[in-house]
Order: structure tokens, then sequence, then C-alpha cells
């Protein structure tokens, strides 16, 4: 029997607009949870980012939040944690991935409650690298999903591999990219779909674990949701009547506890986007940090000096005023951090002059309070000049980068 783990990432950024929440909201995501309570083999793995969460209760969308909750207590979902703002987690401080992934399980476990309960993770845009593990297990997820493309050992079908994470490790599943992507793109019917999973394995068990986003279902390709995911469903429960279980629907964590322990690996730093000839051009993130693009290289160095900014002006804050501002600037640089400004930048082929601006933004804010709290705190006149001087080369790289939008912007 092959066991068929698939996973849905539900997301949306921090600067998305009202009308085009509600637009994938209508178009995907209550279409997706229609055709999943319709079908009660129907079994889920759920990612949705904490700032989804709030965008949908602040925008008058809640029966979408509580339409999850009541599937993942009937166990037709089951729950899966990551960072609350989408960032780049391999790209950013070891304190702000723990500071991501504990928000985006507060902020879950509030709309979710008892249902809010991930032994998986998934790292956004399954940007992996070995240096993201510990944050992992320290915050009590057992197992996490990566892109196939990092994996370096034979296809696992059977056994479930482990990745060392500090003092302990994670089982890791590596998505099958290319059946993924037969589903992302329309490169499948149902039946084939199926018919291929019913192979894997010959007649011994093994598994399939294929990942996506939820957008693509409705919003991306107009009624997926039924044509593919319930028309799989429907064939599955055909299956099932007739004795004849070659395929079953599975979470990732139960493919945890019935597969053997494989090997301990060291899998490639990549993501969902990077493909073998990246990996060969050690350009393991392409879409958000690529060598060779220019705004990439000042995005980062913008985040560089908002982040050094922000960490002065907690470190000094000593006076009230001087607290305020610093709690404003740490506010910001979280949801500051989030993918969606570098993947626009990324010219493969995204270029979306407003998104980027958009992301630059929030990180204006971040600059403008912290600087603000710095001069207000309590630190050296000599740790206050350098702050100046950081906030000065601050607003040189986010003049270039304006500038570099501007003139992409002139007609």
């Amino acid at each position: 029997m092959t066991h068929w783990a698939q996973l849905l990432h539900f997301y949306q950024p921090p600067t998305q607009t009202h009308e085009i929440l509600r637009k994938v909201a209508d178009e995907s995501y209550r279409p997706v949870l229609k055709v999943l309570a319709q079908h009660p083999n129907a079994r889920i793995a759920v990612n949705i980012q904490g700032v989804l969460t709030d965008l949908l209760l602040e925008h008058g969308l809640g029966d979408i939040v509580t339409s999850l909750r009541i599937l993942a207590e009937k166990g037709h979902v089951e729950f899966v944690g990551s960072g609350k703002y989408h960032p780049i987690l391999p790209l950013i401080p070891e304190a702000g991935r723990k500071r991501s992934i504990v928000d985006n399980s507060r902020t879950n476990s509030a709309a979710f409650w008892a249902a809010w309960k991930p032994c998986g993770f998934f790292p956004p845009e399954m940007c992996f690298s070995p240096e993201i593990t510990p944050a992992i297990r320290a915050t009590g997820h057992e197992w996490l999903i990566m892109s196939g493309v990092g994996c370096p050992a034979p296809w696992p079908i059977d056994k479930v591999h482990r990745v060392s994470a500090g003092d302990s490790e994670l089982a890791v599943f590596f998505r099958d990219d290319v059946r993924s992507n037969r589903i992302s793109f329309r490169r499948t019917t149902p039946q084939e779909f199926i018919d291929d999973l019913s192979a894997v394995g010959g007649n011994n068990d093994a598994y399939v674990v294929t990942a996506m986003d939820a957008e693509t279902f409705g919003h991306h390709i107009t009624r997926w949701e039924r044509e593919f995911l319930g028309a799989a469903f429907e064939l599955l429960t055909h299956q099932h009547r007739r004795g004849a279980n070659r395929v079953q629907m599975a979470f990732p964590s139960q493919l945890v506890d019935h597969f053997p322990a494989g090997e301990t690996l060291v899998p490639y730093a990549s993501s969902w986007s990077t493909s073998n000839d990246d990996l060969a051009a050690n350009d393991p993130f392409p879409l958000w940090q690529a060598p060779g693009n220019t705004l990439h290289a000042l995005q980062w160095e913008y985040v560089d000096h908002c982040q050094d900014l922000a960490a002065t002006a907690r470190r000094y804050a000593s006076t009230p005023e001087a607290k305020k501002f610093a709690a404003i600037a740490t506010e910001k640089l979280e949801p500051g951090l989030h993918s969606c400004q570098f993947w626009w930048a990324s010219r493969r082929p995204m270029w979306d002059v407003s998104m980027i601006h958009r992301g630059l933004s929030l990180l204006n804010e971040v600059a403008l309070n912290a600087a603000r709290a710095i001069a207000f705190g309590g630190a050296s006149p000599r740790t206050k000049q350098e702050a100046r001087w950081r906030v000065a080369a601050a607003n040189d790289t986010r003049e270039a980068i304006e500038r570099a939008l501007m003139e992409e912007a002139a007609p």
C-alpha cells in the first residue's frame, strides 16, 4: 500500500490588500475547505501562517479559521508549525527564528484552540539549511518537511530519515517535487495520479509526500479543488468500497510512527523553488538572495542595518520614551522580514515594484523608531554616534533601493 501525505500551505503577506485577500478566500480557501468537509477520507496537513490567521480574523473572514478548526477537531486536518510572517529562516538570526516560530504558535493556538498541536514544521518556502534545525526542535517540533532537491541520499519511500538538531534530531520528509509539480501545474489527472501512486513500492508499504500552496486550488487554477482534490478523494473512496486499498491518505506524523527511521542526513541547503542547476551554482535560495541580483543585495543590506538598529534600541531602552519606540521597532521588524518583498525582486520572472516597496516601508518604520529609541535611551555618546552613522548608511541603502524602483517604474 502507498501512504499519501498531502500538505497545503496557506499564506498571504502582511502587506496584502483587502481586495486580494477576499478574492483568494472566495476562490480558494472556502472551496478547498468545503471539499475537505465533504470527504471523510480526507487527511491533509495544513500549514497556515499566523499572519494569515490574523488577516482573516481582522478582515471579517473568520469563518475560514473556524472551518479549519472544525476539520482539525474531526481528524481531517493536521496543523503544521512555521514562522509567523513567513521569513526565510536560513537568512535571519537564530533569535529571530525562535521568535518567529513561537509567535506563529501563539497566534494559531489562540485561534484554533486545542486543535492546534503541531508535531511537524514547514520552513517558509521550504528554505532549509542545517542551521535552522535547533530552533525548530527547541520549539517542540518532531519533524520537518523540505524540498526533494535537498535530499543527499537515495530517494526514501519506506523509511523516514533524520537530521541533527542540536543535541537532538528531527525526522525529515522530502517533498516529492515531481509529483507535487504535476498537481501544481495541472500536468496530471486524478486517475493518472492515483494510478501512479498505486505502483510506488510494488507490493510493499511505501509513502509519498506532496506539498503545494493552498491557493493552487481555485485561485491559481479554477475549480482545481474539485477537479483534482475532490476527484482524487472520490477515487480513493471507490477503491476502499471495492476492497482494493492500494492508496491511503495519511498525516506525515502517522508516517513517522509507521515507517522505520532511516539515516541521519545533512540535506543540501535549498528551497522548493531551487533547481539542481541552482545547487551547482551555489545558489540555494534563488528567489530571495540570488548572487548577482543587485536589488537582493541592497534589500538584505538594509535588513542588516534595521536589525542592528533594533538590537541597539532594545539594549539601551532605559527611559519610558525609549522603551516605547524600541517596542515599535521590534514589533515592525518581524513582519518586515516577510519573504514576498524578496520574491518579487527575483526577476525569475517575478517583479512587482509595489510589493517590493511595501516591504521596504515596513523596514523603514523599524529604522525610524529604533533611531528615536536610541536618541532617547541611555546609550553612551559614542554608541549614539555610531548609531547615527548606521542610520546614515541605512538611508543611503534605502535611497539606492528607491532609485532602482523608481527607474523601473519610469515610463
